[in-house]
């Protein structure tokens, strides 16, 4: 071997031990990277009043402030997966933060409706760049079974338990600053995120998808998601029998079917129809999106019933929601990564989701005057330790054995089946429960003769509406367990196939085997 040749050899395994070495620390800023980009999709639920009444912002208008980010994050999230695949996932990831602290910014010193609208929506086009690079950039670079494991683990209890702290965060930020502290804390998070990815991120070579973009891909998924998930929103607003609301869901279903068609067609698709037709990945996907489609639901009745039931302050609901936390990152860090190289995945998902509908079963109990400590708190537990013990498997199985080149795209599809299923999940739950509140104050309002009474009705219909929806999350949970058991049928990680931070291989990543 010529000398040259020998100390590019050297080189490269130097190269490869740095960023050996270096991913548990890159783990920390991807974390934090996730944890920010969770927090923002419910730390501005909280801020939305006071931003309405300062912007001057219309009731009719108000939604846009969730809706324009959900359509730019839902809409580009394939989009944002291939860009990592072919840009390199370090430099998308830190294009990414770089976007979003930026748009939080702007969002952060709005002096009018449409420039805060405008920056929520840029928020989401940087989301799209910046959730799946770091998802994909976890996927490349712990391929060791058991370092996998704590990974993800990490990563997952973070995806499960930060948007409950995004409530916490913005309670005390509404309440002890103002609303614009909401958009203003992403900036820490972001540039200290961005720095660390910068200086400490080795990505793995080899891992490149250099074929030309799928156009007409990104514009089909795009429109068709960003139909979906418009079509969700506005049913909760205006109605599933709107004119609009069904052209959007029929407009999506043709634009979805014809991108699987171009998908299959094309010689370099945006999304490789082997990456979601994997009998495995594909039970995924389809089990994450029910499980969101049941947290979302959740998450906005028991503000609700905190809220304006209890009359809970928006740092007291925060805290409220501390004992689902714990459960989460419980059943994500001790459960689930301790037994996923132990155990086959769907015993630790289809158990984990089973879990999490018992704890949603517990909440049909509630009633005006329940009690926090004999019933919320019992069932945040049993929901936090089932979605934890269940997320942590499924996202690590969800970009597990793909080609280094799809790991872009298997990532933005955990992060699609999420959005879309939050977008269904806030409309479909939502609608049920205004729909049995009406029902149930048309038929019992009669009897109230004095306005103490008539205001019992109300909040009696609120809490009868919730427990109606909460019933349908049992029943979505049930269908999240039965689908991972039967569809995710791999076996436990071979532990003595386990390799290193992967070898530069353009088609191909060792990756443990799996053992059916």
């Amino acid at each position: 071997m010529s000398e040259t040749g020998t100390s590019a050899s050297a080189k490269s395994a130097a190269e490869l031990a740095d960023a050996h070495s270096n991913r548990w620390k890159a783990l920390a800023f991807i974390a934090l990277a996730q944890l920010m980009v969770v927090l923002d999709a419910t730390i501005v639920n909280i801020a939305l009043p006071s931003a309405q009444q300062d912007l001057g912002i219309s009731d009719g208008n108000r939604q846009w402030v969730i809706t324009a980010y959900a359509l730019a994050f839902g809409g580009l999230l394939l989009f944002g997966g291939r860009i990592a695949d072919l840009w390199g996932r370090k430099r998308t990831f830190v294009t990414g933060l770089i976007g979003f602290a930026g748009a939080s910014a702007i969002g952060g010193a709005a002096q009018s409706e449409a420039m805060l609208l405008g920056a929520r929506a840029l928020q989401g086009a940087f989301g799209a760049l910046l959730a799946p690079a770091a998802l994909s950039l976890l996927a490349v670079m712990f391929t060791d079974a058991k370092e996998r494991a704590k990974a993800f683990g990490i990563y997952g209890a973070i995806a499960g338990g930060g948007g409950a702290v995004g409530l916490i965060l913005g309670g005390f930020l509404t309440e002890y600053l103002n609303w614009r502290w909401t958009f203003f804390v992403n900036i820490p998070f972001a540039i200290i995120a961005a720095l660390g990815a910068y200086f400490v991120i080795r990505e793995p070579a080899g891992g490149r998808n250099r074929s030309p973009l799928d156009i007409p891909g990104v514009i089909l998924s795009t429109l068709g998601l960003v139909s979906l998930v418009y079509g969700f929103t506005r049913a909760e607003s205006n109605g599933w029998s709107d004119s609009t609301t069904i052209g959007l869901f029929v407009a999506s279903a043709v634009l979805l079917a014809a991108f699987v068609f171009t998908e299959s067609k094309v010689k370099a698709p945006l999304l490789p129809l082997r990456v979601i037709t994997e009998r495995n990945r594909g039970g995924v996907y389809l089990s994450l999106g029910l499980a969101i489609i049941a947290m979302f639901g959740l998450f906005l009745f028991l503000t609700y019933y905190l809220q304006i039931v209890k009359g809970y302050s928006p740092v007291k609901t925060g805290f409220a929601f501390l004992p689902m936390i714990a459960g989460m990152i419980t059943g994500s860090t001790q459960i689930g990564a301790r037994l996923m190289t132990r155990v086959p995945p769907r015993l630790l998902m289809a158990p984990g989701f089973a879990l999490a509908a018992l704890g949603m079963l517990l909440l049909t109990q509630m009633e005006i005057n329940s009690s926090y400590a004999g019933l919320l708190l019992p069932a945040q537990l049993l929901l936090g330790l089932g979605m934890g013990t269940a997320f942590m498997p499924a996202m690590s199985l969800a970009t597990y054995g793909v080609q280094p080149k799809d790991a872009g795209v298997a990532s933005a599809m955990v992060n699609t089946s999420q959005q879309v299923g939050g977008a269904i999940g806030t409309a479909l739950l939502n609608t049920i429960a205004a729909s049995a509140t009406t029902s149930y104050i048309k038929d019992h309002i009669a009897g109230a003769t004095s306005k103490p009474q008539q205001q019992l009705v109300q909040l009696q219909g609120m809490v009868n509406g919730y427990t109606n929806a909460i019933w349908f999350a049992v029943g979505i949970l049930v269908v999240a367990a039965t689908i991972a058991a039967t569809l995710v049928n791999t076996g436990r990680p071979d532990m003595s196939a386990a390799s290193g931070a992967g070898d530069g291989v353009e088609d191909e990543v060792k990756v443990p085997v799996i053992a059916h």
